[in-house]
C-alpha cells in the first residue's frame, strides 16, 4: 500500500495546486544568454525590459575586466563567516566605500538584501515591541517583522498622517518604522522627511530599505535619503542592495558606529553565514566607484524615463505614477497580464507580468523597468509595441477603462 504522505506536505500541495487552479503558478524563465539589454529565451533573442541594471553596470567592460582581476587575486570563495576568516581587506574597503557614499559612519556587508532586513529587525525588535510599516513595503521587512516576534502594524501606502496614528496607539513601546525607499512593484517614491519627523518625534528607529534607491537618485546616486536631505541621524540605518543599480550582488547596512558596530555581533544572519567572496567585494568595490563618478548614466537614465512617461500618456496607456526606472503599466486582471507580456515576447521584448501574490488581487500589472544600458531606439520599438497591443481590439478594456486591450 502506499504511503500517505505527510500532513505539512498534503497543504503544501493543496496550495500549490489552487495557485494552479487560480492561474498564479509562477515558472522561471530559463535565460541561456544575457547580456546588457537582451537575453536568449526559449531560442529567442529578446530586448529584456524587466530586470533591475538601472545603470547599466552588470555588463560594463569595466567591472569584467576587474572581475577577472580579482578572482585571480582571491580566488572565488570566502571560505567562512566573517567572524572566522572570511573577512578580507576588499570587504573592508567595500564596506567604508559604501559608508562614505551614503553619508554614514559604517557599512555592514550582508550575502543578500533579504538576510540584510531579516537580520536588522531580528537583532533590534523583541516580542511586545511595535514594528510599524508601509503596506506596500518588501517581503523581506515584514518577515524579518514577524520572525522578530514583534507587534506588526502596516499603515496605508505612502500615509505618513496615518503611520502617525497607529504610533500614537502605543505610546510607551519601542518601535521601529521601516519603509522602502523606493517602491519595487510601483517605483513611486516613500515620503521619508514626514517618516523621519514622526521617528524622532517618537523616539523610534527608522529604517529605510534603499534597494531601488541607490545609485538612482540624490548626489551621485546616493540614494533616497540623500535625495530627500536626510543625514544618519534622521534616518539611523539605511540598507542598501549590491545587485540592482550597482550591478553585482549582496547588500549592506548602514548608519551610526555604534550600532552598526553592535548589528555585526548580533546579526545571526551576518554572523552565521559564509561571507560574499573577496573577488566579489573587490568587483563591487569598482562598481561604486563607477556608479557615483559616471553621471552619464543616471541622466541617460533620466532622459529615458521622460520619454517613456510622455510617450505613454501619449498613447494613454495605463501608466502608474513614477519618477524612476520602475515604470509599472496597469492591467488588472492576472490573466490578462500574463497574455500581454507573452504577446511582448513574441514582438521581441522580455516585459515580465507581476501577479498575486506579489501584488494585491486585481491589481496585476507590467513592470517595465529602463536601464542606461537601453538606447531610445530600444524604448521607442517598445512603446510601439505597447501601442499596438493596448488599442489594437476594441471589445477588451482594463479594469479602470482606460486602454483597450487585445
Amino acid at each position: 500500500m502506499p504511503v500517505p504522505a505527510p500532513r505539512l506536505s498534503e497543504r503544501l500541495h493543496a496550495a500549490g495546486r489552487q495557485r494552479i487552479t487560480d492561474g498564479l503558478w509562477r515558472s522561471p524563465p530559463r535565460v541561456d544568454y544575457l547580456d546588457a539589454t537582451h537575453a536568449l529565451v526559449g531560442g529567442r533573442r529578446l530586448t529584456v525590459f524587466c530586470h533591475n541594471d538601472y545603470l547599466g553596470l552588470a555588463h560594463a567592460p569595466e567591472l569584467a575586466t576587474a572581475r577577472l582581476a580579482a578572482a585571480a587575486r582571491w580566488g572565488s570563495g570566502s571560505t567562512a563567516s566573517a567572524m572566522v576568516c572570511g573577512y578580507s581587506r576588499a570587504h573592508a574597503e567595500l564596506e567604508a566605500a559604501l559608508a562614505e557614499w551614503t553619508g554614514r559612519d559604517r557599512a555592514l556587508l550582508f550575502a543578500t538584501g533579504y538576510m540584510a532586513n531579516v537580520g536588522v529587525l531580528q537583532t533590534l525588535l523583541r516580542g511586545g515591541d511595535v514594528c510599524l510599516q508601509d503596506k506596500l513595503n518588501h517581503a523581506s521587512l515584514l518577515d524579518g517583522a514577524r520572525l522578530s516576534g514583534a507587534m506588526l502594524k502596516r499603515y496605508p501606502h505612502g500615509d505618513a498622517e496615518a503611520a502617525a496614528r497607529q504610533l500614537a496607539l502605543h505610546p510607551d513601546v519601542p518601535a521601529l518604522l521601516a519603509t522602502d525607499g523606493v517602491f519595487s512593484m510601483d517605483g513611486d517614491i516613500a515620503p521619508l522627511a514626514d517618516l523621519s519627523r514622526l521617528a524622532t518625534s517618537r523616539r523610534a528607529l527608522l529604517l529605510v530599505d534603499d534597494a531601488h534607491g541607490l545609485g538612482v537618485l540624490g548626489p551621485a546616486g546616493a540614494g533616497t535619503a540623500a535625495a530627500a536631505g536626510l543625514d544618519q541621524v534622521q534616518v539611523p540605518l539605511l540598507m542598501g542592495t549590491l545587485g540592482k543599480a550597482v550591478g553585482t550582488a549582496g547588500a549592506f547596512v548602514a548608519g551610526p558606529q555604534e550600532l552598526i558596530e553592535d548589528l555585526a555581533q548580533f546579526a545571526r544572519s551576518h554572523i552565521y553565514s559564509t561571507a560574499p567572496p573577496p573577488a566579489l567585494a573587490e568587483t563591487t568595490l569598482a562598481a561604486v566607484q563607477l556608479a557615483r563618478t559616471d553621471h552619464g548614466r543616471r541622466e541617460h537614465l533620466d532622459a529615458l524615463i521622460r520619454h517613456f512617461r510622455q510617450a505613454a500618456a501619449q498613447l494613454s496607456l495605463p501608466l502608474m505614477p513614477s519618477q524612476t526606472p520602475i515604470q509599472p503599466l496597469l492591467v488588472g486582471d492576472a490573466g490578462l497580464a500574463c497574455r500581454i507580456s507573452a504577446q511582448l515576447a513574441e514582438a521581441g521584448f522580455l516585459v515580465t507580468a507581476i501577479r498575486p501574490p506579489t501584488v494585491p488581487a486585481g491589481q496585476a500589472r507590467l513592470r517595465v523597468t529602463l536601464s542606461a544600458a537601453h538606447s531610445m531606439d530600444q524604448l521607442d520599438r517598445l512603446l510601439d509595441a505597447l501601442e499596438r497591443l493596448f488599442h489594437q481590439s476594441p471589445d477588451s478594456t482594463l479594469a479602470d477603462g482606460s486602454a483597450t486591450m487585445p
